[in-house]
């Protein structure tokens, strides 16, 4: 991968988890640089997500589709993260 392709992929990433964090309700416990590894993430399943499912991913100009399954993607992704980074600083047997 070229240093472009990486700077691109943190670019990515970086808007793809903060959209997945805005369309989550109240406040997620989890930092900036996870948010962007989880849109990392989030964008290349949601890429492929939406090639399986039959969104055409090479288009010219914003693939509308494939930006809102890989946004519900990093939604999913960021809900579960937030809920393990939660879970791990509150202790399992604190009430």
């Amino acid at each position: 991968m070229t240093p472009t392709g990486i700077i691109t992929a943190i670019v990515i990433g970086l808007i793809i988890g903060l959209l997945g964090r805005l369309v989550l309700p109240g406040k997620q416990p989890i930092g900036l640089l996870v948010t962007i590894g989880v849109g990392i993430v989030s964008a290349l399943i949601g890429t492929w997500l939406a090639r399986q499912l039959g969104i055409p991913t090479a288009t010219n100009g914003i693939d509308w589709m494939e930006l809102l399954v890989q946004v519900v993607v990093a939604a999913v992704g960021v809900a579960l993260v937030a809920s393990l980074m939660g879970r791990r600083r509150t202790g399992a047997l604190r009430r």
